[in-house]
């Protein structure tokens, strides 16, 4: 599998030009918590995939992508955790329990976890987690050792992936196959790139500290963190490279 990963990352890199920050918060032996903001579709893949690079991670993916079976058999090779998809009208009223043991047992394995806090892509140019629960549960509960890094990543609010142009989430297969004929009509090797930044930050003290306060504090601390910039503009990059 870490072959396949390798092989991901370098066909993501045709069109996205990722730039890291503070990758030496990825070192160390203690099992880490990894909570980025969520700007498009596309975003868990590049970030797995670089993430992958310096060290194992499992993400927590919606249990709509384990239906299909290729992606099923892709997730589970990567030892991703399924959880219930809200947003689809699951009405599995335990699904924060399941997160939280879940992950809270890969922590104790000294495994590290990807967890999106919001849950969802972002509506607009900045991250609004509102009254979501998932991290803040974890956090609550998260083992001593572990490590909680928060991750910024900026470059992808207008992507065909984001829901900036039409402000609904787009078909994940629609823009995978039109990703993938793209790199084609580019010949490539000439596909324009877009530019993605992705910024680490070890936020363990301080989140332990804001967890104690309520899941409103605790959210409130990571939009901070992740809209330190400001509302981001919508990008848009050309898909081809004989556009004018």
């Amino acid at each position: 599998m870490r072959i396949v990963i390798i092989i991901y990352r370098i066909l993501l890199g045709l069109r996205y030009r990722v730039k890291l920050i503070g990758i030496e918060v990825l070192n160390g032996s203690n099992p880490k918590l990894f909570l980025p903001n969520h700007q498009a579709t596309v975003d868990p893949q590049i970030l797995f995939s670089h993430i992958s690079k310096y060290t194992p991670v499992m993400p927590v993916v919606t249990e709509t992508y384990f239906k299909i079976p290729l992606l099923k058999y892709v997730l589970n090779g990567i030892k991703a955790v399924p959880v219930s998809d809200l947003t689809a009208g699951s009405r599995d009223i335990d699904v924060l329990k399941k997160i939280q043991n879940n992950v809270i047992e890969a922590l104790k394995n000294n495994k590290n976890v990807l967890l999106y806090p919001s849950g969802q892509t972002t509506e607009q140019g900045f991250e609004r987690i509102k009254n979501k629960k998932s991290a803040w549960v974890v956090v609550t509960d998260i083992p001593e050792n572990t490590e909680i890094i928060a991750v910024r990543i900026s470059g992808l609010w207008g992507s065909m992936w984001s829901k900036a142009k039409t402000g609904k989430s787009p078909s994940f297969f629609k823009a995978y196959f039109k990703g993938i004929l793209i790199v084609i009509a580019n010949l490539i090797f000439f596909v324009p790139k877009r530019e993605v930044l992705i910024e680490f930050s070890v936020i363990t003290d301080e989140a332990k500290k804001k967890v104690i306060e309520g899941k409103v504090v605790f959210n409130s601390f990571l939009e901070e963190f992740y809209n330190k910039n400001g509302e981001e503009k919508i990008s848009i990059v050309k898909h081809y490279f004989f556009e004018f």
